[in-house]
């Protein structure tokens, strides 16, 4: 990546980093994020019981972040029973060299050392009533004990969200603050990540977004992956240049993949994936997987708002490509 993209994605980010930092994002429209006890069925919709979230603060920032999670114990109303609560669940946060940067932490099979890193928080919950529907916070922590990253233009975080044991499904949602007692966003900071394990709504009339964003002249496709939709409804790949393509979807328990042909004019932007429920609002508490590759099998990015705006078509409104 060249030094004038690099500055030149450091600012759009900084321009568009409005309502950035809760995760789920406002635009991204998601319930919550998900994750499942290491003894879980996959059926239930998590194959891997942990997931990974990215948060960077820019480096002049100086005052002390938080890192804050909604409603993190596993047990109450906002959360997925299977049988009795028994379900353990460890929130982990990294910082200093390799936490990262390590490429076993972008992967979706994560072996390796998806944990390296200097350990700077960690709790783990179970079925804490004291928690329950509240914000957990770690902190105060100092931006500079992240790791120095010069394509994001700041320090980032790496928080690691595992299933320890049990069987139950454990929903919940993050935010990076700039106080301790408010959600105040860090002004110029952001989250991003490269899979995502969430709850979709049960409302057919609400719409879903993930925003992957194509910073590389090189990517001639993605491809989209999921997992456990169980045929309930669709995802739609819109962006500047197609109306409307519709991706493949998974059954119950089972991974799927689509490809989407990257043209130039949607270099520099991002990607807008819709999740869209069947109309009959018949399947309920769908949990699923998604993430997205470029033609190496690299990883995605995508960012909890959407880097430069939502992409508007520019082509004819009514077009609509159907695979």
């Amino acid at each position: 990546m060249s030094k004038l993209f690099n500055l030149s994605f450091i600012l759009l980010l900084v321009v568009t980093m409005a309502q950035a930092q809760p995760v789920p994002g406002t635009d991204e429209n998601i319930p919550n994020l998900m994750t499942f006890g290491a003894d879980a069925e996959t059926s239930w919709g998590d194959a891997h019981f942990c997931q990974i979230i990215f948060f960077t603060v820019p480096k002049s920032q100086t005052a002390p972040i938080y890192i804050k999670v909604f409603d993190p114990d596993c047990g109450g109303e906002n959360d997925e029973i299977q049988g009795e609560w028994d379900t353990q669940t460890s929130f982990s946060l990294y910082g200093g060299k390799g936490s990262c940067s390590n490429e076993d932490a972008k992967k979706i099979n994560l072996d390796g050392d998806y944990d390296e890193g200097t350990l700077l928080a960690s709790k783990t919950f179970g079925d804490d009533t004291q928690y329950d529907m509240k914000w957990y916070t770690f902190g105060p922590i100092n931006p500079s004990e992240g790791e120095y990253i010069e394509e994001e233009g700041g320090f980032v975080f790496k928080l690691i969200i595992e299933g320890v044991s049990g069987d139950d499904g454990n929903m919940y949602r993050l935010f990076m603050s700039d106080n301790a007692q408010d959600e105040k966003e860090v002004e110029g900071g952001y989250a991003f990540y490269f899979k995502y394990t969430i709850r979709l709504h049960d409302d057919p009339k609400e719409m879903s977004h993930i925003y992957p964003y194509i910073n590389d002249s090189s990517i001639v496709s993605i491809k989209q992956t999921n997992f456990d939709w169980d045929s309930d409804g669709w995802i739609v790949v819109r962006s500047v240049a197609t109306a409307g393509k519709f991706m493949k979807i998974s059954k119950d328990d089972e991974w799927i993949s689509s490809l989407y042909t990257i043209v130039p004019e949607e270099y520099n932007t991002s990607l807008d994936i819709q999740m869209k429920k069947h109309p009959s609002g018949s399947i309920r508490n769908n949990n699923v997987i998604i993430y997205f590759e470029n033609q190496y099998g690299e990883l995605l990015k995508s960012y909890s708002v959407p880097i430069g705006g939502v992409p508007k078509y520019k082509g004819n409104p009514e077009a609509e490509e159907i695979e």
